[in-house]
């Protein structure tokens, strides 16, 4: 009778604790997917998803190869993958409308407290030198200052790299502000190649003009000044996301809506992960640090995303329950 009365007061007990006692789960969701992307900010922050996610919450979770418009497109029409810590919605905006249209795919948070920074750059020493280019409107009557020496009688306007949403926006905006007189429109072919051009022409001290975003190491340690624009119209600037955009007009860029992007399934298969997905924030400085430490040390992503769980505890700690971190922590 004794044990019958502990055992039912015991039971009793255990239904009154609150949910965050019982240990966080993955749930049902099976194995889940997370896009890693082609640049370090998106492919350490797929990373750092991915351990919590395995040693954490006990996921079977997996990285999957990915890029803003491809990625976009693909949780779309499969709702695969099933993440995307660092998926920048102001630049596939036309693609995210039908997500939103579709209610499979939902934004559970944004990954950058202050928001991501896009637009065309020059480096500080261009910008002091012909303080005339103060815009992207600028750029058509200076185009000497920029001149190709491979191609001459016309500047080179370094693009988006193939295949990431900013690539169509760029290609737009080149249109719209009719550079094609007087530019080339330059494709880097890769995220690393268009780094290693500004590197290649700061440390030359030549000129540079292209595409770029923040937050990232390359803004502040090459000392790029993002050129002027014409304030953000919604309506142009869904245009400009479009590759089919049949009269694309000049319009700034918004403050960058940089989504954790996950799919709605998630929500009841795994609510521990769910929940964790709404906190997952960093701040824009830190991570920039973070990422320059895995610049300035020629370290993977998976290196980055270390360093990142190890040194900077304060913040991803917030992200999980108590239990959920320490297991993170013996998993480093």
């Amino acid at each position: 009778m004794k044990l019958l009365t502990t055992a039912a007061f015991l039971a009793a007990a255990a239904a009154t604790l609150p949910h965050s006692a019982t240990a966080a789960t993955c749930g049902t969701a099976g194995t889940v997917t997370i896009a890693e992307m082609t640049w370090l900010s998106a492919s350490t922050l797929a990373h750092v998803t991915q351990k919590i996610l395995k040693d954490g919450y006990g996921c079977d979770a997996q990285l999957v190869p990915g890029d803003t418009v491809p990625t976009a497109t693909s949780m779309l029409t499969r709702s695969e993958p099933m993440i995307a810590p660092e998926l920048w919605v102001s630049t596939a905006q036309a693609i995210w409308d039908q997500m939103q249209a579709k209610g499979n795919v939902y934004k559970a948070g944004n990954i950058f407290a202050s928001g991501g920074e896009e637009g065309w750059w020059i480096p500080d020493y261009v910008a002091a030198e012909h303080p005339d280019i103060k815009g992207i409107e600028d750029l058509k009557a200076n185009w000497k200052v920029f001149e190709d020496k491979s191609n001459p009688g016309k500047g080179r306007l370094y693009g988006c790299p193939p295949g990431w949403g900013c690539e169509i926006i760029t290609n737009n905006l080149f249109k719209a502000l009719g550079l094609g007189e007087t530019f080339d429109l330059f494709s880097p072919g890769s995220g690393e190649n268009l780094k290693a051009s500004i590197a290649r022409q700061v440390t030359r001290k030549e000129p540079f003009v292209g595409y770029y975003w923040g937050p990232t190491d390359v803004i502040s340690k090459y000392h790029l000044v993002r050129l002027q624009t014409p304030a953000f119209d919604k309506a142009k600037f869904t245009c400009l996301t479009d590759a089919n955009c049949a009269d694309p007009q000049v319009t700034g860029w918004a403050v960058g809506e940089v989504a954790v992007a996950a799919v709605v399934s998630l929500k009841d298969k795994a609510p521990d992960v769910a929940e964790f997905l709404s906190k997952l924030q960093v701040p824009n400085k830190e991570i920039s640090d973070v990422l320059a430490w895995g610049d300035d040390n020629s370290a993977s992503p998976d290196e980055v995303a270390v360093h990142f769980l190890k040194e900077y505890q304060p913040i991803w700690t917030k992200w999980v329950p108590a239990d959920v971190a320490e297991k993170v922590k013996a998993g480093l």
